[in-house]
């Protein structure tokens, strides 16, 4: 069954672009360009992509702690200067 009446890609084609290692929309068209023309076949694409073996992102159940030395220190802006900042024209 075609997927892509554009381009004339068929659901096997997307499948084994999968099977290569394609798990996003944007990575079959790069392969086939399935998705490039109108658009009207990246949800299906994207249903394909879904389904099955094909890897796809799952969200995370579990709460995450940040990897040691990697939480950003806070900053305070003009922390230290005893300037007053003043926009031309006001008083």
């Amino acid at each position: 069954m075609y997927v892509c009446s554009c381009f004339g890609v068929t659901e096997q084609q997307v499948k084994q672009h999968a099977d290569a290692g394609a798990c996003t929309p944007r990575q079959i068209a790069s392969a086939c360009k399935a998705g490039t023309d109108c658009g009207g076949c990246v949800r299906r694409i994207q249903a394909l992509l879904g389904r099955g073996d094909y890897p796809r992102r799952e969200l995370l159940g579990e709460k995450r702690e940040p990897v040691a030395g990697s939480a950003l220190a806070p900053t305070t802006v003009g922390a230290g200067t005893s300037q007053d900042i003043r926009l031309s024209g006001a008083a």
